[in-house]
């Protein structure tokens, strides 16, 4: 892992917390060109607007969809607070956008969340080793400090965890 990787894996982080203090699940998502540059970040919605589907990666890449060619994405790495669900991992897949690097693994946020009933156990890089097209896939990375954020759920009353 590079420092870059772990400034934007903080940074995720970070809007992860922000999208907690919304009273949205706590899942962050930033958009990173080749260059470094932030393109675009997102919480998730999924309270806020009443939308199983208003995770993070897909709140984002529903945006980038619209604003950047498949080419740009694909040159794009896409940072995220915990492992993409199979969902957002197909979203990822439709994009384009060519590399994914989460902090906190999906099976680390199950034992984190032990009361949430729902769960998809496939992993993001099995899901994506299926397709196509290559999808770079990096992580767990710096897991204790993406726990974090989930250890101050309690101070949000009524937010589950994905």
């Amino acid at each position: 892992m590079t420092e870059a990787d772990q400034h934007y894996l903080r940074h995720a982080i970070m809007v992860s917390d922000r999208s907690r203090q919304h009273r949205n699940r706590p899942f962050g998502a930033i958009l990173v060109s080749d260059r470094g540059r932030i393109l675009l970040e997102a919480e998730n919605t999924q309270v806020a607007a009443s939308d199983c589907t208003g995770h993070a990666e897909t709140n984002l890449l529903r945006e980038a969809s619209r604003r950047f060619t498949r080419r740009l994405l694909a040159r794009c790495t896409l940072y995220v607070n915990v492992e993409p669900c199979p969902m957002c991992a197909g979203a990822i897949f439709w994009s384009g956008v060519g590399r994914v690097v989460f902090a906190l693994s999906s099976s680390r946020l199950y034992a984190l969340t032990r009361d949430n009933p729902d769960r998809l156990l496939e992993g993001c890089a099995e899901v994506l080793a299926t397709g196509t097209h290559r999808v770079e896939v990096f992580g767990p990375m710096i897991e204790e400090e993406a726990e974090q954020v989930f250890e101050k759920l309690s101070e949000t009353p009524n937010v589950v965890a994905h």
